[in-house]
C-alpha cells in the first residue's frame, strides 16, 4: 500500500456553509457513511435506481446503488453498432439507456429487452473534422459530451456540433424520452465565438430549470477560443454566460473537466475547474487554471488558482482536466495535469495560494475525468491508474491508499466495487475499493477516447465501447 501524504493546518468541520449547502452537506455525509461501510462486507447502502446525469447526481460523486459486496456479474447484452463514435457515458431513466454519438444521432436502449434500440434520433449534420483547426475526433464531430436527463419533463437534453454547408455551430436540443421527438432546438454560441474552435466536451447538468453548457476548445490548443459556460431556460430562451479569460489579448481557459460534468451544490452554486490560459505572465489568472465557484445566475463568487498558475498555464498544466470534488466535510479535492493535488475549503477557496494543503509528486500523470467518492475516500482517475485517495479537511491532509498498474478511466462505485474502463485494451474492471486489485473484468472492446466511464441502472451496469453500449447484470 503506498502511503503519500500531506498535512497542513487550517479550520475544520462544516463551519461557514450556507444553510442549504450545509444541509446537503450533512446529507451527503450521512449517505457517504452509509456507503462507506456498505463496501465492507454484510452491510447496504441506498441510491436511485437512474442516472440522469455524469456520474449519476448532481454532486457527480459516481455512486449508484447496490449490495454491500459482489457475488458477480454476468453479460446482459450488448447494443448492436450505433452510427457515431461514442464519448459520452450512458445514462439511464427507468426502462431507457439513452447515449449519444458523434454522428449528432441520440439513442434510446430497452434495459430489459436486449438493448433493443426504442427510438433514435438525429439531431443535425455534424462537422467534418476537416472543417476544425486542429482536433482528435475523426472522422466527425458531433455529440461529444454526455447528455443530461430531466425526468420530471420526461426530456433529455444534448448539446450538437452542427455543419450546414460551411458553416458550424452549437446546438442545445431537448428530446422526448418517451418518442425522441425533438421538443427544443437553440443555438449557444455566446456572441463574438468562433464556433469552429469551440468544443463542447464536458458533460451537462441542470441546475434550476436551466440546462448548464461547459465549452473550451479542440485538442491542441489551436486558433483563438475561451472557455464559457453557458446556462439556457430548459425551455429555450435568453442564455446566461461565464467567460474564462475574458480581458482584451487574453484566451483558452478551457472548461473541459476530461469529459466531467460542473458540480451543483445544495444551494444550486456551480463549481468547475478551468484549463490553461494565455497569461503566462500577469498577475491575475483572469479565471485559467482555478477552481471557481459561480452562482445559478453564473456570477464568480470565489475561485482558488495555485501560486504556480503563470507557469501552470504556460506549459499546458490545466487544473481543470477533472470537476472538483465537494466532500462532505466541508472540504475540496482538486488535481490536474500538474501532478499535484490540493485540499481547499469550499467555505473559503482562497483566491491565488488559497489551498489548505496540497501533495506533490501526485499520480506521475495526468488526472483525466470524473472522480468517485465515498465519504472522504476519492477515487481518482489518474492516466497512470486509478488511485484511492483519503482526504480531510481538519487537519488539512491528503493520503493515497492505493493505485493500480492499470484501468485509468473515470471510476464509479456500484455493488461493493469501483467500476472502470481501461482504455488501453478495451476491458471493464471491477476493483477492490480496499486494495484496488481487479476482482472482476470483462472485454467490451476499443473504445473511442481517452476517458469512457461507466454507469449503472435499472439493475444493470452499462460500459460504453467504441460505437456499442455493454450491459452486465450484478448478481444480488
Amino acid at each position: 500500500m503506498n502511503q503519500l501524504s500531506a498535512h497542513g493546518p487550517g479550520p475544520g468541520g462544516l463551519r461557514g456553509l450556507p444553510t442549504r449547502r450545509l444541509a446537503l452537506a450533512l446529507a451527503l455525509g450521512l449517505a457517504s457513511t452509509i456507503i462507506a461501510t456498505a463496501i465492507a462486507p454484510g452491510t447496504s447502502f441506498a441510491g436511485g435506481a437512474d442516472w440522469p446525469v455524469y456520474h449519476g447526481n448532481p454532486l457527480g460523486s459516481g455512486v449508484a446503488a447496490g449490495s454491500s459486496s459482489f457475488h458477480g456479474a454476468k453479460v446482459a447484452w450488448t447494443s448492436r453498432a450505433l452510427r457515431g463514435q461514442i464519448f459520452g457515458e450512458p445514462l439511464v431513466e427507468g426502462n431507457e439507456v439513452v447515449v449519444a454519438t458523434e454522428n449528432d444521432a441520440v439513442y434510446a436502449l430497452n434495459a430489459t429487452n436486449g438493448g433493443k434500440i426504442l427510438w433514435s434520433t438525429r439531431v443535425g449534420t455534424p462537422v467534418s473534422a476537416r472543417m476544425l483547426p486542429c482536433g482528435d475526433i475523426h472522422p466527425k464531430v458531433g455529440i461529444t459530451s454526455t447528455p443530461v436527463i430531466d425526468p420530471a419533463r420526461s426530456e433529455v437534453f444534448v448539446v450538437a456540433d452542427e455543419q450546414a454547408h460551411r458553416v458550424i455551430s452549437h446546438h442545445l436540443v431537448g428530446l422526448s424520452l418517451l418518442t425522441g421527438r425533438v421538443l427544443l432546438n437553440e443555438v449557444v454560441d455566446p456572441p463574438g465565438t468562433t464556433p469552429s474552435a469551440q468544443l463542447q466536451r464536458a458533460a451537462l447538468t441542470l441546475d434550476e430549470g436551466q440546462v448548464v453548457i461547459a465549452s473550451g476548445g479542440n485538442a491542441g490548443d489551436c486558433s483563438t477560443y475561451h472557455g464559457w459556460v453557458v446556462a439556457v431556460p430548459e425551455t429555450g430562451g435568453a442564455m446566461r454566460t461565464f467567460e474564462v479569460d475574458p480581458t482584451s489579448g487574453n484566451n483558452q481557459g478551457a472548461i473541459w473537466m476530461g469529459g466531467g460534468a460542473p458540480i451543483v451544490d445544495g444551494a444550486g452554486h456551480i463549481w468547475l475547474a478551468t484549463g490553461n490560459g494565455s497569461n503566462t505572465s500577469g498577475s491575475d489568472p483572469d479565471s485559467s487554471d482555478s477552481v471557481i465557484e459561480l452562482s445559478p445566475t453564473l456570477q464568480r463568487l470565489q475561485f482558488f488558482a495555485p501560486s504556480t498558475w503563470a507557469n501552470d498555464n504556460a506549459n499546458d498544466f490545466d487544473l481543470g482536466s477533472s470537476p472538483p470534488a465537494l466532500l462532505p466535510d466541508g472540504s475540496v479535492f482538486q488535481a490536474g495535469k500538474s501532478q499535484t493535488a490540493f485540499v481547499l475549503d469550499q467555505s473559503a477557496l482562497g483566491g491565488v495560494g488559497g489551498q489548505l494543503t496540497e501533495l506533490g509528486s501526485f499520480c506521475g500523470a495526468d488526472v483525466d475525468g470524473g472522480n468517485a467518492f465515498v465519504g472522504q475516500t476519492v477515487y481518482v482517475p489518474c492516466m497512470n491508474g486509478v488511485m484511492a485517495v483519503q482526504v480531510q479537511k481538519s487537519p488539512p491532509s491528503v493520503v493515497v491508499q492505493w493505485m493500480t498498474s492499470q484501468a485509468p478511466g473515470p471510476p464509479i462505485v456500484a455493488d461493493g466495487l469501483v467500476w472502470t474502463i481501461d482504455q488501453n485494451g478495451g476491458v471493464l474492471h471491477g476493483l477492490n475499493p480496499q486494495t484496488g486489485d481487479s476482482t472482476v473484468h470483462f472485454k467490451i472492446g476499443a473504445v473511442a477516447n481517452h476517458f469512457p466511464t461507466p454507469s449503472v441502472g435499472d439493475g444493470l451496469l452499462l460500459a460504453p465501447s467504441s460505437n456499442r453500449v455493454h450491459a452486465f447484470t450484478l448478481t444480488p
